[in-house]
């Protein structure tokens, strides 16, 4: 009896080490398809002011708290974004907001008190009326004893329409800043009108609602919310070892946390690989999650990352990272 246990202990120990051998080289860079290429750079809202990110909430004006002017561009402009561009993204982030007749503004707080010399909400104006307001109005770094951006900023308040049609042959990700899904209905008809290879160059993401209902009317575009993302990483998680991609994860973006990233099966090399197949976008943002606005703004950011890594890298300071990986264009 004791030899048949002592049998059968051996037999289940073999078979343990057996599965974590295969688990183990499954998801190692053994089985990884090599890749040369470089990690795709996407500049949070252009090339914008940057601000401590200690402390701050929904309603925190981030205009009131900017460091030290660097570069004269402002956030979710134009000029913005042809700077992000020239410096090296491969991908430009916008936020939009519905306007009082019918169009989308490229602008990113609730309301217009912080940043600009309006009031109230961009829904109760017209495009043509926020074209009016200076989009650096409220910016100082100094708690209010100078306002370097108050007066330049008259007029370059864009129209989601205005930047697609400026950059006809580059990528965006539009980011929905509210949970109504009448604004995913509202923008799903209005990106029904494009051509499908202009869709192809174009991620919205959001909350879970506006997505849901884009995503019924445009299953081909590429989407992120909070939902899709818990649906297609919590299976991975599961079954991932295995190498199974579960549906939820195909042809979507994924915003990974630095700190959650290697808990991911096969991360970086192999997970990719993985992604690629599924024609899923990957990108790393920086910290635990807390705050998806986190970025790699700096080599010391960059460094954190594997040398190995070829997916997307969230950054602020697209001046600051393009550099890095020689991409200055």
């Amino acid at each position: 009896m004791n030899k048949y246990k002592k049998k059968s202990k051996r037999k289940w120990f073999l078979i343990f080490l057996v599965f974590v051998a295969f688990v183990y080289v499954n998801n190692s860079s053994l089985l990884a398809t090599p890749k040369n290429d470089s990690p795709i750079l996407l500049a949070h809202r252009g090339l914008a002011q940057t601000f401590s990110l200690e402390g701050v909430e929904n309603d925190t004006c981030t205009a009131q708290r900017i460091y030290e002017p660097e570069h004269p561009f402002l956030e979710n402009t134009i000029p913005s974004m042809e700077a992000a561009f020239q410096a090296g993204a491969d991908i430009v982030e916008f936020d939009i907001k519905p306007t009082k007749d019918g169009q989308f503004a490229v602008f990113h707080d609730w309301t217009l008190d912080c940043r600009t010399n309006g009031q109230g909400m961009a829904k109760d104006y017209t495009m043509a009326e926020l074209k009016e307001l200076d989009v650096g109005y409220g910016y100082t770094a100094d708690q209010g004893k100078t306002y370097p951006f108050r007066g330049k900023g008259v007029g370059l308040m864009p129209s989601m329409d205005e930047v697609l049609t400026h950059f006809p042959d580059k990528s965006f990700l539009i980011h929905i800043k509210s949970n109504d899904p009448a604004e995913g209905v509202q923008l799903a008809e209005y990106l029904a009108k494009l051509p499908e290879e202009r869709l192809n160059q174009l991620t919205v993401y959001g909350g879970d609602e506006p997505i849901a209902s884009l995503k019924e009317s445009l299953p081909q575009v590429r989407v992120m919310s909070m939902a899709t993302l818990k649906a297609g990483l919590i299976p991975y998680i599961l079954i991932g070892w295995t190498g199974y991609v579960p549906e939820s994860l195909q042809h979507t973006q994924l915003h990974i946390p630095e700190k959650i990233a290697p808990w991911l099966w096969g991360f970086p090399n192999r997970f990719q690989n993985r992604m690629d197949q599924a024609d899923t976008r990957v990108i790393i943002v920086g910290g635990d999650g807390s705050d998806f606005s986190s970025g790699f703004d700096s080599l010391e950011d960059v460094q954190r990352l594997p040398a190995s890594y070829t997916g997307g890298i969230w950054t602020n300071r697209i001046d600051r990272i393009a550099p890095i990986y020689n991409r200055n264009r």
